[in-house]
């Protein structure tokens, strides 16, 4: 990676620490791999135990809340693929990121609340975490929570 600092050093950098893998609350793993690819399954903004906000965007929740619940995700969907992987340093690059945001039929800002997962994986992979994504808004997501973010990433 020449001149810059890995990721898993860039965290430290940053004061991020990557959180345990949050459970699974149904039938499903945290992450698939196939080949050079880690898909992670979609992650809910749990911090310490508990979702750090619930509701909808555009009523309860504001456009920052949903910023900080997209990061948070990335931060958890991080933690899954390290789990899978041992350290982010083999992370080669995002490769894509799906944002759905439970929120109200007149919010139109999905896409700014996706920011909150987009910006973490620059500041983590800096060109590497450049990826393709959908910012999805959506009625309703498991548990009441506004954010849910699942990524996909090439490990070498």
């Amino acid at each position: 990676m020449g001149a810059t600092s890995s990721p898993e050093a860039k965290l430290a950098e940053l004061g991020i620490t990557i959180p345990e893998v949050v459970p699974p609350l149904a039938a499903y793993q945290p992450t698939a791999r196939t080949g050079n690819l880690v898909f992670t399954a979609g992650q809910l903004p749990a911090r310490d135990g508990e979702m750090i906000a619930v509701g909808k965007l555009g009523a309860e929740v504001s456009e920052e809340q949903g910023y900080e619940c997209a990061r948070q995700c990335a931060l958890n969907a991080l933690a899954a693929v390290k789990a899978e992987i041992g350290s982010l340093d083999g992370v080669v690059r995002v490769v894509k990121a799906v944002v759905f945001v439970a929120s109200t039929a007149d919010f139109t800002a999905q896409p700014k609340v996706a920011n909150g997962a987009s910006d973490l994986l620059g500041e983590v992979f800096g060109d590497a975490g450049k990826h393709a994504r959908s910012a999805v808004g959506v009625t309703v997501l498991p548990l009441d929570v506004p954010v849910e973010v699942e990524i996909v990433v090439e490990v070498s």
